[in-house]
């Protein structure tokens, strides 16, 4: 994810504070990986260097100064941009996972146990988000079924390949 664009957006509803930044910033996309207050300003200090952002007004506080910060038309540009730019599909060709069976296969370790042991962990994650996405607002349901989509595509990959475990057993050790 793109901090910078992500904040920019937010900025386009109006200015803001750092501080009600990450508060926005948390509340839609920092469920589970809250966005440091350090992150939010050096963020904000690149895109005002940068001219994607400027300072539309200075509060004194019972600590540092705090600005307020407006997205520039650059900054418009730039998120419109980022928003027409399609992501790049990951194919994941080399995962940890992948490596762990080659590894065990290798070295006589049992693979199908390592294979057994994260199924059962996938299963778990895919019980906590089904949980987490009943009692869900309508984004987190769609965060939820996003991450489960990818756990569902895992366990088809975990089933396939202990179905075809002595092929591979063959295959690396030969």
């Amino acid at each position: 994810m793109s901090i910078g664009h992500t904040l920019l957006g937010l900025l386009e509803s109006g200015p803001r504070h750092g501080y009600d930044l990450k508060r926005a910033f948390d509340e839609r996309f920092g469920h589970d990986r809250p966005l440091a207050y350090g992150q939010v300003y050096s963020t904000m200090a690149r895109l005002l260097k940068n001219g994607l952002v400027e300072v539309d007004g200075i509060e004194p506080g019972g600590g540092p100064e705090r600005k307020r910060y407006a997205i520039t038309d650059a900054g418009i540009t730039d998120v419109d941009a980022w928003l027409r730019q399609p992501e790049k599909p990951e194919p994941y060709l080399q995962t940890t996972l992948y490596t762990k069976v080659v590894l065990a296969l290798l070295t006589g370790r049992p693979a199908a146990d390592l294979l057994d042991t994260q199924r059962a962990e996938h299963l778990r994650l895919m019980r906590e988000l089904t949980r987490r996405k009943k009692s869900g607002d309508l984004a987190d349901q769609l965060i939820c079924d996003h991450a489960l989509f990818h756990l569902e595509a895992d366990l088809r990959w975990l089933e396939l390949t202990a179905a075809r475990l002595d092929q591979l057993a063959k295959a690396v050790t030969s």
